[in-house]
């Protein structure tokens, strides 16, 4: 049809397979940076490519990445901290965890319960309620599904490496790591 108008162009269709191949390219990327086992990566590969119904929430809902736009949050929520004040129940200073970065040891539980690792007394965190993992020289740290969420540097997060000064908040439990 000839109309006068100019034509227009729908920028935003996607085409054919582009969801596959962003969250393909979410989990080499994560694969990559320690985030993932090698069985894990292969796990979710196959599922990504073996059903016909893919939930992106199982395959790469659990990852977070150190971007700039993860450290601007971070940035954001240390400014509101030092502006209003630290959220309730987290006035004490932050306990901190010294981790060996040299391999001797590659996992550590975290939680409340006395056969983890590393106990934490406070009534927020979950009776097991993260898991630290030494892969490829660094530390990731996985929430294993608590009630209060894990936070790394003030952002919720379900996967995530962890560096020397970041700040780990379990419940209303801080831990800084070292």
């Amino acid at each position: 049809m000839d109309t006068c108008l100019a034509p227009r162009e729908n920028r935003h269709v996607t085409y054919a397979g582009a969801s596959r191949r962003r969250i393909a390219r979410t989990l080499t990327a994560a694969y990559a940076g320690g985030l993932l086992s090698h069985d894990t990566f292969t796990l979710r590969v196959d599922q990504l490519l073996g059903r016909r119904v893919v939930d992106p929430a199982s395959l790469v809902g659990d990852l977070t990445f150190r971007d700039k736009s993860n450290r601007l949050k971070a940035r954001l929520s240390r400014l509101a901290r030092a502006r209003w004040g630290p959220p309730p129940g987290s006035a004490s200073p932050p306990v901190l965890l010294a981790l060996d970065w040299t391999g001797g040891q590659t996992e550590l539980l975290i939680g409340r319960h006395e056969s983890c690792d590393i106990v934490v007394s406070d009534l927020t965190v979950s009776r097991r309620h993260a898991r630290l993992v030494f892969r490829d020289s660094k530390w990731i740290v996985l929430d294993l599904r608590s009630t209060n969420g894990t936070e790394v540097n003030g952002i919720r997060i379900g996967r995530c490496e962890v560096r020397p000064g970041d700040s780990l908040l379990l419940g209303h439990a801080r831990l800084r790591v070292d």
